[in-house]
């Protein structure tokens, strides 16, 4: 609210609420109720279970090459290589996750009523 002098009022300096501070995309998510379909649930679970395997799989691979003696990027190369990791281990779970996850799926659903 804007007083009569031009001036914003004190309800509108308050600091903003935590939830307002966030970007917009981590307040639209929303926690899993358990009214998923199906295929949207076995998505999920693949995405999650298969990135999780081969991101694991390939932080353990880097680290126990070593760094190279000569020609090593530094930082830079560090983040790059966390950022081509994380594509890669999306690229082979969108590729291969189902056939690690069938089992464990299955075991998934038994639990749930």
């Amino acid at each position: 609210m804007i007083s009569s002098l031009g001036q914003p009022s004190k309800t509108d300096m308050a600091a903003p609420s935590p939830l307002e501070a966030l970007p917009t995309s981590a307040t639209t998510a929303k926690p899993p109720t358990g009214d998923e379909k199906p295929a949207e649930l076995r998505e999920a679970f693949d995405r999650f279970v298969g990135e999780s395997f081969y991101g694991m799989l390939l932080k353990t691979m880097r680290q126990s090459v070593g760094k190279p003696a000569y020609f090593h990027g530094g930082q830079a190369e560090e983040i790059f290589q966390g950022q081509l990791d994380q594509m890669l281990s999306e690229q082979l779970s969108a590729a291969s996750a189902s056939t690690i996850t069938d089992p464990m799926f299955e075991l998934f659903q038994l639990g749930r009523p």
